[in-house]
């Protein structure tokens, strides 16, 4: 009895692995990365990248292949704030770079930061303190200020 029950399970697990390997065969396809290409990387799995979580994009970082590890894995180029993080990425995670993606998210461009020239001759009087910041383990400190314009206080 125990012996047929026992050949009973080992067939039906053959039998289950044959049609997972049929199905998996079925539906798979092989990527075609190469080395230098542009890619997306998703960032599903990061917790660094700043903002909000509900803005942030799913792909956000464009990068390079450097090399191919296994037909399922590529190592790239990862630059800015993913500099830190382990360069290789399983193909799950990756997709082709599109040149038209500027296209159709025109809005998504980070915006520069405009900062005030100061003209030479112009000299501005410290109003108030608003907050003051020190740099952990460096002496430097930094202050934002409001200014005031002698020539606007008449």
């Amino acid at each position: 009895m125990l012996d047929k029950t026992r050949h009973h399970a080992k067939r039906c697990m053959q039998d289950s692995f044959k049609y997972s390997e049929y199905r998996w065969d079925k539906s798979h396809k092989p990527p075609d990365f190469k080395i230098e290409d542009l890619v997306l990387v998703s960032t599903l799995n990061f917790n660094n990248i700043k903002g909000p979580k509900k803005l942030k994009d799913s792909f956000a970082v464009t990068s390079r292949i450097k090399a191919l590890h296994e037909p399922n894995s590529v190592q790239l180029q990862l630059t800015g704030e993913l500099m830190n993080k382990h360069p290789a990425f399983p193909v799950s995670l990756i997709k082709y770079y599109s040149s038209n993606y500027k296209e159709l998210f025109q809005l998504r461009n980070k915006p520069t930061l405009e900062i005030p020239s100061l003209e030479e001759g112009e000299e501005k009087k410290i109003v108030k303190f608003l907050k003051e910041r020190r740099t952990r383990n460096k002496k430097e400190r930094g202050y934002l200020v409001r200014y005031r314009n002698p020539s606007q206080e008449d």
